[in-house]
């Protein structure tokens, strides 16, 4: 039986997720809302902005040019904060990858106890 969480972490923006290596999973439906959000028709968007995940079963973000960034990086903000995929929306809570804590700021707040 999985361990019960004892704290929720909350994300600071620190970007430090947005850089880390590997696949960033997008369905169709976050493909139509990120590109209705971008402002860019559905086949442009996936030619521009996705590449086919390391294992080949569907779509990724691609990383900027020689970097491990995500495409959607710039500066210090997400571009597409408001619509990002669920993957992104998920970190550190629902998923994480080894030594993240020395990477991300996220905040640990403490869950209630049950009774």
């Amino acid at each position: 039986m999985p361990r019960k969480p004892r704290y929720h972490f909350v994300c600071q923006r620190c970007t430090a997720c947005c850089k880390w290596p590997g696949d960033v999973r997008i369905n169709d439906a976050e493909i139509t809302g990120i590109a209705s959000f971008l402002g860019v028709p559905e086949p442009d968007f996936i030619e521009k902005f996705t590449r086919i995940r390391g294992n080949r079963t569907g779509l990724s973000l691609r990383d900027k040019e020689g970097t491990t960034e995500c495409v959607m990086l710039d500066g210090d903000r997400c571009r597409i904060h408001d619509v990002k995929p669920l993957q992104c929306r998920g970190f550190p809570n629902t998923w994480n990858f080894p030594g993240w804590e020395k990477e991300c700021e996220a905040i640990a707040i403490p869950l209630k106890e049950e009774a």
